[in-house]
């Protein structure tokens, strides 16, 4: 049976049905990636052998006929900034190269009890901090597309690992961008849910009032069934929440939607196969009588600096635990300063380094006031622009990136050509909306991410609309 090309729904059916075991279904999988992982580095850890114990473990509970739970025997990927008990979690640093992980993440608990399958931990840039997953200290990953361009980042390995079929659908995170931004590079659907919908708990923090966890999947329904299994109230996350809105996909019809195109979204420096093609979708979605029109998020341009300012000033405070001291990688010096100083220079990257460096200035006395402070004032401004806007429509179409995939390399030495990758999903983050990429088509063989942003905790809303187009196949 060909699995590579069936849905987390189409292979969760045909376990029900009998039609093959989840051992066989794993044991797929794992074959994949070692066919596949050499030249594309998607993965980071590969857990063949829990991963076969445990499909083997559900297939004899199903063959008992016991209770067994909504994933039940589905094999997944989860980035390597997520803690499994006992396994390697590096986050992709030097730093935590030989830390094991002494609890299971929430969503890891959550998915366990679902008896989904674990089958390794995916690439992506070091602490998350990255656009490229090129920032890896275990080597950058290639995008499945074309092996001389990145696939996106900081999620870039579970992206690139479900478009080379190495998994059908893995989990990401994104602080401002890195579910969304790989997802369009490497033409998968990748989901950022409302900030708080999702519990952090047992994520490796970047930025504690940006991080969400979300999934990567090849259809908008397997985003939902996923986000199903993973939302709810954690008492171990105090940002945490239950939604008065259920996920769920709903067969709306598009006559229902009012959608708004941010002008500030197709400006100067969008690259033009990306704003032809995201405009022909709108325009097709509007004969198929969706109400469309034109809306402003004035603060848009300083999202960017805003962001930036943020995220460094929370990650610069979340990384001071690495130290060498209590876990991952050690240093030894004479005295502990040298130790301290030793362990983190050797240990972190040049980007992590630039970005705590940054952290620090902007929190450091005489500077919060003119940066840290203004900024969180900024993202105020950013989200009422946001409430606005959603008095007038249900959602907002936007690109997801200005540019499709770009090659290895070609940004790697100027970091805020690196950050202009992520203009279109920041503002999402600083107001902690709800948003999904699909893939809409293609130019130069490359694909281009449609981005659909909804309300605060309205994901039914933005699935819906996100079924409603990729049934529609504009992207054909």
């Amino acid at each position: 049976m060909n699995f590579e090309s069936l849905t987390l729904i189409e292979l969760l059916d045909g376990l029900k049905e009998k039609k093959f075991s989840s051992l066989e279904l794993t044991s797929n999988y794992l074959k994949r990636i070692e066919e596949e992982n050499p030249q594309i580095n998607a993965f980071i850890t590969v857990m063949k052998e829990e991963s076969e114990k445990r499909a083997e473990e559900i297939d004899e509970k199903r063959l008992k006929k016991e209770e067994v739970g909504l994933l039940a025997g589905l094999p997944l990927a989860i980035k390597d900034n997520i803690l499994i008990e006992g396994i390697t979690c590096t986050a992709g640093s030097k730093i935590l190269s030989n830390y094991k992980a002494s609890y299971d993440a929430t969503v890891i608990k959550k998915l366990k009890e679902a008896d989904a399958v674990f089958l390794g931990k995916t690439n992506m840039d070091e602490f998350a901090m990255g656009s490229s997953t090129e920032n890896s200290y275990f080597g950058p990953c290639k995008n499945p597309h074309d092996l001389a361009r990145v696939p996106g980042g900081s999620s870039g390995g579970s992206a690139a690992a479900v478009a080379a079929k190495m998994c059908p659908a893995a989990l990401g995170s994104d602080t401002g961008g890195s579910i969304r931004q790989p997802a369009s590079f490497c033409g998968v659907v990748g989901l950022k849910p409302t900030y708080g919908r999702v519990s952090r708990f047992g994520l490796i923090a970047m930025a504690s009032s940006l991080d969400q966890i979300g999934p990567i999947t090849r259809s908008v329904e397997d985003a939902a069934l996923l986000l199903g299994v993973l939302e709810g109230r954690d008492d171990h996350d105090s940002t945490s929440l239950d939604s008065s809105f259920p996920i769920k996909v709903k067969n709306k019809d598009l006559t229902d939607f009012r959608l708004g195109i941010p002008k500030e979204y197709f400006v100067k420096g969008l690259e033009t196969g990306v704003k032809e093609t995201i405009k022909k979708t709108i325009a097709h979605l509007e004969q198929q009588g969706a109400k469309v029109e034109e809306v402003s998020l004035p603060h848009t341009s300083i999202a960017l600096p805003c962001y930036y300012l943020i995220m460094s000033a929370e990650a610069s405070a979340n990384l001071a635990r690495f130290d060498g001291i209590r876990y991952g990688f050690r240093e030894e010096a004479p005295d502990l300063l040298r130790t301290y100083l030793e362990t983190r220079t050797k240990g972190f990257g040049d980007e992590v380094k630039r970005r705590i460096l940054l952290g620090v200035y902007g929190l450091s006395a005489g500077y919060y006031d003119a940066y840290y402070l203004k900024a969180q004032k900024i993202r105020t401004l950013i989200k009422q622009d946001f409430d606005k806007v959603f008095e007038k429509v249900d959602c907002l179409l936007t690109p997801t990136s200005p540019t499709p995939a770009f090659k290895l390399g070609e940004k790697m030495n100027d970091p805020l050509q690196m950050y202009l990758s992520d203009i279109f999903t920041i503002p999402v983050n600083l107001a902690g909306l709800p948003a999904i990429s699909l893939p809409v088509g293609k130019t130069d063989s490359l694909p281009i991410g449609l981005q659909i942003i909804g309300p605060a905790f309205r994901e039914d809303l933005i699935l819906s609309l996100g079924k409603i187009i990729e049934g529609l196949n504009v992207g054909a």
